[in-house]
């Protein structure tokens, strides 16, 4: 709840379901012990995310390339300028962004017993279930990508898995929705699987009064005949993903050319008027810095596609879920996190052609330095 009425449609005093569940309780974890003190969960969360990000993406640099790409990608992702600022703010993007990178790791890990054409261990399964359901209650939209996952897993063991390993990880996953979902029949009366948000975001990204330029900070007023109505929150939900739907239906080529317009938005890496100068300096020397070795390493990895398509696939997937609905630069960030081994690697690479004797490399010796 909230003491004052909220952002776009939550009264004052009223339980709402519009927000992540999980990452509140973060917080009052956190102030429980240090009383309110929003550094104490900017470090804490810094000290988590950085770390556990740093471990994961080197992981996964080790598994597709070698240790070197991983070291190299780890230390890369510790100096991104995005990954930085997120760590320290208290909004859900930094936590999101482990489950994604968890995720992807337990993936690669069955997907190698499933092309040797051997049993997955049950742990795993466990383990990605409880990623999946950890996610989900950080930001619902992860759902959206879950039957891709499950799709190239059944890709890669060639057709030939058994249902109740990824049915076990699904269930787990719904047990940690499940509660939430419950919760919100017994406020609202009505089905909502996770969050309201979806609803209200996807009418108000597309509303006609963006015409075919999407503005990110636009906030689209309540159409009056729903407030006429008093719909609850779970209402509200289902009548605005209508009216979004009707906006598209209204007018197809607007809506093609409005998610044209956000794809600029979701990539951009340039100086813009509209941001403050620490923004455009952090932009730049962030994405607009490692775009370059993103795209090269990815030019490269097409040598042996096939070994790579998990990162082709979440990459297009999650670009297409916010191009087709809502893009800002911050929900491209799991991206960012998963092509970091792609970015290291070309950067190895490049530095290797540099030096035409293999005593000069200076990547050799990468491991023992570090």
């Amino acid at each position: 709840t909230f003491s004052i009425d909220w952002y776009p449609f939550t009264p004052a005093n009223t339980p709402t379901a519009h927000w992540s569940f999980l990452y509140p309780f973060y917080l009052a974890g956190v102030y429980a012990i240090t009383g309110y003190e929003p550094v104490a969960a900017r470090i804490l969360q810094s000290i988590i995310s950085s770390v556990l990000a740093a471990v994961l993406i080197s992981r996964i640099g080790s598994r597709i390339f070698d240790e070197r790409a991983g070291l190299l990608a780890a230390a890369m992702s510790a100096v991104y300028l995005y990954f930085v600022f997120y760590d320290a703010s208290l909004m859900t993007e930094s936590f999101f962004l482990l489950g994604i990178l968890a995720m992807i790791d337990l993936a690669l890990q069955i997907a190698e017993y499933l092309r040797a054409g051997s049993s997955v261990p049950w742990r795993l399964w466990i383990y990605l279930g409880i990623v999946l359901g950890i996610t989900a209650l950080l930001r619902q939209t992860v759902l959206l990508w879950i039957p891709f996952l499950l799709l190239w897993l059944l890709w890669e063991a060639r057709g030939k898995i058994g249902w109740s390993g990824p049915a076990a990880a699904i269930a787990l996953m719904m047990v940690f929705i499940l509660p939430w979902t419950l919760r919100n029949y017994r406020v609202y009366n009505a089905l909502l699987p996770l969050n309201s948000n979806a609803g209200y975001a996807f009418y108000s990204a597309n509303h006609p009064d963006h015409g075919v330029h999407f503005d990110q900070d636009y906030a689209a007023p309540l159409p009056p005949d729903l407030l006429a109505q008093n719909l609850n929150e779970a209402q509200l939900n289902t009548a605005l993903t209508m009216r979004g739907v009707q906006f598209i239906l209204d007018d197809p080529v607007r809506y093609l050319h409005l998610s044209l317009n956000r794809i600029p938005i979701f990539f951009n890496f340039w100086f813009t008027s509209e941001s403050t100068f620490t923004s455009n300096i952090m932009r730049v020397l962030s994405y607009g810095l490692y775009l370059p070795f993103f795209i090269y390493g990815l030019f490269l990895s097409l040598r042996s596609w096939r070994k790579y398509t998990l990162f082709y696939l979440f990459s297009l997937v999650y670009t297409l879920m916010h191009v087709l609905i809502w893009a800002s630069v911050r929900y491209r960030l799991p991206i960012d996190a998963v092509l970091m081994p792609f970015a290291a690697h070309a950067v190895i690479q490049l530095v290797t052609r540099l030096f035409s004797s293999k005593q000069n490399v200076p990547f050799q010796g990468l491991r023992k330095n570090i």
